[in-house]
């Protein structure tokens, strides 16, 4: 937990999408001298179930990513382990029909390159941008849901808020923060907004609509936010509406602000559900 008052160490940029534990843990397991092959997705043809790019962890006891399920997943894992078996670990490449060759109904074809956990194998993994920067304040419950699946995926996000001891040692599901969920406790939240990137998503949904309110006119007042969700009601909404047209906020500002959050049809309030209609929203504006 970074101390009060000051922002969490910048996290590295995303990879390949749903890559980055893939990632982190050949990190971690070069770094301990662990024998494993880096399986990836060099081409994809048709209908093939992941992208070029996609990588593959393999341990003689453990397979951390995935390059697609199924059979060629099963035959991706078992060459990997032959060769860490035999130590016969040249690269080389499979190409996998996976109509004909594996009985899958892709109908797709999938090129698989093998490669030894070194340092080489690791400088050429990728490293792209986020799915998207997100500035996330409040660490309520909700707050709490949305950030564990938040992390799960290659995004990028400060999770703020005033209140030190609200911040979990882990996410809901027991496992640790990753690196990419930067938790930043400061006295002036709504300062906060000006550290965000142009472009960047907002989620509101502090303990107090005082302060949900100082927030969210501090980022309309920039203007160059992709999203932004403010948590509540209907007549929460107009209320705070009515404020913002008083103290001269331009209505096309206004009329961008999302509130209530989530995807329609999730019902529910339990906050686990609203967690899964907001990260489905987020996702929605970067298809």
């Amino acid at each position: 937990m970074p101390p009060k008052g000051t922002r969490g160490l910048s996290g590295r940029p995303g990879e390949t999408p749903m890559n980055r534990h893939t990632h982190d843990t050949a990190q971690r397991w070069l770094a301990a001298g662990r024998g494993a092959v880096v399986v990836e997705v060099t081409q994809a043809l048709g209908s093939a179930p992941r992208e070029a790019g996609t990588r593959m962890l393999v341990s003689a006891a453990e397979a951390v990513g995935t390059v697609g399920g199924g059979h060629l997943e099963l035959k991706a894992i078992a060459r990997a382990r032959e060769m860490l078996r035999t130590r016969e670990l040249a690269p080389h490449t499979e190409h996998f029909p996976l109509g004909p060759a594996l009985g899958q109904c892709c109908g797709g074809a999938v090129t698989l390159a093998y490669h030894a956990l070194d340092a080489q194998a690791l400088a050429r993994w990728p490293q792209n941008p986020p799915r998207f920067r997100l500035q996330l304040y409040g660490a309520g419950h909700v707050g709490r849901a949305i950030a564990t699946l938040l992390a799960t995926l290659d995004v990028s996000v400060d999770w703020i808020d005033e209140r030190e001891e609200e911040f979990p040692a882990a996410t809901n599901l027991g496992t640790p923060w990753p690196e990419h969920i930067r938790r930043v406790c400061v006295d002036a939240v709504e300062g906060e907004v000006r550290q965000a990137p142009a472009g960047a998503f907002y989620l509101v949904l502090t303990h107090n609509h005082d302060l949900d309110l100082r927030i969210t006119e501090a980022i309309l007042r920039r203007g160059d936010f992709g999203f932004l969700g403010l948590i509540g009601s209907k007549t929460k909404r107009q209320r705070f509406i009515h404020r913002f047209e008083q103290r001269g906020i331009a209505p096309q500002a206004i009329a961008r602000m999302t509130c209530p959050i989530g995807v329609e049809g999730i019902t529910g309030k339990e906050p686990e559900l609203i967690a899964v209609a907001v990260l489905a929203q987020l996702l929605q504006r970067v298809a």
